[in-house]
């Protein structure tokens, strides 16, 4: 059971994403970053409202995601990525990233904050983000 709206196509954008962003963190890593594209989708809060499809979050101005913007992003999903992405659109949760919104690959150390977000910890080259429960609680 999917926990967001899924098309064939959308998964395959999701599957894009995540090999873009994170094929260097292997498979834990991009199962990371589908959880962040899978909880934009799913909070309706912050940065986050009327995000409604997997299109929506990848392709999201302002706010979205770099690797949308390069090359490598636009080859086609291969089967071992449609796999992770659905495991992610089907609910599973990968710490830290189980709650997160956003993430990025610092130059050194994970930031105790970012943007005013907390630090839920490091996997890899990303550092993984939270909102408050209180702000957005449907990431919970």
């Amino acid at each position: 059971m999917a926990v967001i709206p899924k098309t064939t196509k959308g998964v395959k954008l999701l599957a894009r994403l995540m090999r873009a962003e994170a094929e260097g963190d292997g498979r834990l890593g991009m199962l990371m970053v589908g959880n962040t594209g899978v909880n934009r989708v799913r909070v309706n809060c912050l940065d986050f409202t009327g995000i409604d499809s997997i299109r929506d979050m990848v392709f999201q101005s302002p706010g979205g995601f770099e690797a949308t913007q390069k090359g490598y992003f636009y080859q086609r999903a291969r089967e071992k990525d449609i796999n992770l992405a659905r495991k992610v659109i089907k609910g599973n949760r990968y710490h830290p990233a189980s709650n997160s919104l956003w993430f990025f690959r610092p130059p050194g150390g994970c930031p105790a904050q970012w943007y005013g977000q907390q630090n839920a910890g490091r996997y890899k080259s990303h550092c993984f983000y939270n909102p408050l429960s209180s702000e957005c609680p449907k990431a919970y």
